[in-house]
């Protein structure tokens, strides 16, 4: 690696360090799916969002749940001391595409349907709400 692609990379890394972030990747549910669940936790307080993503019926809820706990945990750790309520929001949280797998579905007079079987990846940070100001 060049000097200036370690000294890029040395600052990504240092900006990292301050951020607090949870990844899901992989996920065998459709984005748009996903997205559903996400966008009614963006922006809100973590223990809120938490309650939202508990009592939602849908089933990729459970998944972010358990990735906003991540982020949550991930945050305590770099800050040495538990998360209080009213402490933490969700600053961002997307969802992209992961790799399909294809299949093919038999039809008639001898033809096949494609199958595209979607997945996807969630990204989560929080933030505290007095960081809030850009």
């Amino acid at each position: 690696m060049g000097l200036r692609k370690r000294e890029s990379a040395d600052a990504i890394k240092e900006a990292r360090k301050t951020e607090y972030f949870a990844k899901l990747r992989n996920v065998p549910t459709s984005p748009r799916k996903m997205r559903l669940v996400v966008d009614m936790v963006r922006g809100v307080e973590v223990f809120k969002a938490l309650g939202i993503l508990k009592f939602s019926n849908k089933e990729a809820s459970r998944r972010v749940e358990k990735l906003l706990r991540s982020a949550i945990a991930n945050w305590e750790e770099k800050n040495e001391r538990k998360a209080q309520a009213g402490e933490l929001y969700v600053k961002t949280i997307f969802v992209d595409c992961a790799p399909m797998i294809k299949r093919l579905r038999p039809a008639p007079q001898g033809r096949g349907y494609r199958i595209r079987k979607r997945s996807n990846h969630v990204t989560v940070f929080v933030d505290t709400i007095t960081n809030n100001q850009d």
